[in-house]
């Protein structure tokens, strides 16, 4: 899933260590999620959006896979 966490984390000049300390992760899976190779939990995306301050909408950014609906 595309996402602007990278974009937002850069601007609270949060490194990936600290965000994933703040949400309760590895700084792995936050490296994981903004290469888009790691869709975030439910929870983990609340607490996501609770931290910036924006809509989930607005950090993910969900496509329709190509082949749904088939």
């Amino acid at each position: 899933m595309k996402n602007r966490l990278k974009v937002l984390r850069a601007e609270k000049n949060l490194t990936q260590e600290e965000l994933a300390s703040i949400i309760g992760v590895s700084r792995q899976t936050i490296n994981a999620i903004e290469k888009e190779k790691f869709d975030p939990s439910l929870p983990t995306t609340f607490l996501i959006s609770q931290l910036f301050k924006l809509p989930i909408e607005k950090i993910f950014l969900f496509e329709k896979p190509k082949d749904a609906g088939k």
